[in-house]
């Protein structure tokens, strides 16, 4: 059993070798000319090109990642990719329409019932140990001016504490407000951080420094997500060096594949998992593994459900997350027309008719993760056109190309929207000043950026202080002043009645009831 599902892996090229060190020895003559044999068989025996004056070292490392491929597979997604086959609807227009309301709700106006109850069932899942979150945090922080892993990226707060200390310390609340709850002691949520291969080890250094933000080491499982090689535009392997096959991560969407290759899905599977939260590291307003949304989608019985926040205006380029030819999907800004995008609810003439903006932050089931072997084959992936250093082939040279010279093969996370039913999904809006604040830009850009999701956590601390009666006062600036509540002492503005009668000097921090 384990060896055919280990020959599917590699059928459908979900293997991925860890690049920690050659092996000592140079691979053996056999093994060297069978997968010679295979490159030359998918035209793709170029790679090989310098192989006989490489060290053994280089030798055995070279092999090592050309092993990890199947070249033919490589072939058939970069065919897919550059050449799609046209759909069976190609020559009918596409339709898209919001998603059915019997799939939908907003906590903007539902009822205050139903977020309780959605709360409660949300902690009690908890409580019984079925609750997971997955962190996509494969991303560097370079357009912040920072080679770390974003996770690790220090926006700016009073406090100092990083995107990962942030994230960590909600997960700590929420377990705390489960054993409140059920009475319960030692509740775990296993949090699963999916890196790249530059971010790995930078982050398991991160959270050993940090001693894991005050969660138990074994409830933490950093993996990575799998690469695949840079292809020409003529459809041949790039080489980065003589030694090095060029290489990039699989997207977001590798999310599926990881989950494969790692342990993560057994894991899942021997602690008893049913319910899962995944989400990007970027988001600091984030409510890790929050209790409403999972009550929210274990009450829907489905397999997917996704949070939304309302579209600012008609030209914001955001995502959207609607039905297309009826069926869920994500469709980019840059594919709608502008009549499209400015279209007006029937129902509710004041906001968009298409206003759900996807900000990567979903739920599934686990019983759908366990099928991920019946779908994964069929998710696209996508071409990203970049300037792809090279080694020439004829020359041996290093090639910085001034102009793209390849592509890039990467899969989005909710590429398997279409392929669920639409039963089976369920979307739930939220509120964009509570829950959506990415970090994209620079310091200074004004837009996404460390100031703007550090004053919109203080902007939330703020609101949260006033909301018990607290006074907020400061001798700077407005835009300048807010209040930092820790996630220790509050998930999502609770328990904070002991700031009733206060009156707090912004900027301040708010790290524990006293």
């Amino acid at each position: 059993m384990a060896s055919a599902f280990s020959n599917l892996l590699d059928k459908l090229h979900l293997t991925s070798k860890e690049d920690d060190g050659p092996p000592a020895k140079e691979p053996a003559d056999e093994e060297l000319n069978k997968l010679k044999e295979k490159y030359t068989k998918a035209g793709q025996n170029h790679v090989f090109t310098f192989y006989d004056e490489l060290s053994v070292p280089e030798k055995a490392s070279l092999f090592e990642r050309l092993q990890s491929f199947d070249p033919n597979y490589i072939n058939e997604i970069t065919e897919r990719a550059l050449h799609p086959t046209p759909s069976s609807n190609n020559n009918e227009e596409t339709t898209l329409e919001p998603l059915p309301e019997t799939v939908t709700a907003s906590i903007l106006d539902s009822k205050e019932e139903d977020k309780q109850s959605w709360y409660t069932s949300g902690l009690e899942l908890v409580s019984k140990g079925q609750v997971a979150v997955i962190l996509m945090a494969g991303g560097q922080g370079t357009r912040l001016g920072s080679s770390d892993p974003k996770g690790c990226f220090n926006i700016g707060l009073p406090s100092q504490k990083s995107l990962f200390q942030i994230q960590a310390e909600r997960i700590w609340k929420v377990q705390q407000l489960a054993e409140k709850d059920s009475g319960k002691k030692d509740i775990a949520i296993p949090w699963y951080v999916m890196t790249s291969g530059p971010t790995r080890q930078p982050t398991e250094k991160f959270f050993e420094e940090h001693n894991y933000f005050g969660l138990s080491k074994d409830n933490v499982s950093i993996f990575e997500q799998g690469v695949l090689p840079c292809i020409s535009n003529d459809g041949k392997i790039l080489l980065e060096s003589k030694a090095k096959v060029a290489v990039a991560p699989d997207g977001n969407g590798g999310i599926y594949q990881a989950l494969l290759t790692s342990n993560v899905r057994t894991d899942m599977r021997k602690r008893g998992i049913q319910h899962i939260h995944a989400y990007c590291v970027d988001n600091c307003l984030v409510k890790v593994a929050d209790p409403v949304f999972i009550g929210f989608a274990a009450a829907k019985e489905v397999d997917i459900a996704t949070k939304v926040v309302r579209k600012k205006n008609a030209k914001e380029p955001v995502g959207l997350i609607l039905q297309k030819n009826g069926k869920p999907d994500v469709v980019e800004y840059s594919e709608i027309d502008d009549a499209t995008a400015e279209a007006k609810d029937s129902s509710k003439p004041d906001l968009l008719k298409f206003r759900a903006a996807n900000i990567v932050n979903h739920y599934y089931s686990f019983r759908f993760l366990e099928t991920i072997e019946d779908w994964v084959h069929q998710l696209p992936h996508h071409v990203a056109r970049k300037k792809i250093p090279y080694v020439d082939i004829e020359k041996g040279e290093t090639v910085k190309p001034s102009a793209p010279n390849g592509i890039k093969l990467e899969q989005f996370v909710f590429d398997v929207f279409p392929l669920t039913p639409l039963e089976k999904f369920a979307c739930l809006e939220v509120k964009r000043e509570e829950e959506f604040s990415p970090l994209k830009n620079a310091r200074g850009t004004g837009e996404d950026d460390p100031d703007t999701s550090k004053q919109d956590i203080l902007n939330q601390g703020r609101r949260w202080v006033q909301n018990v009666g607290g006074m907020v006062e400061s001798e700077v600036a407005p835009e300048e002043t807010g209040v930092e509540v820790s996630p220790l002492v509050s998930y999502g503005g609770e328990g904070l009645e002991f700031l009733q009668t206060r009156t707090i000097k912004a900027p301040a921090v708010i790290e524990k009831e006293d």
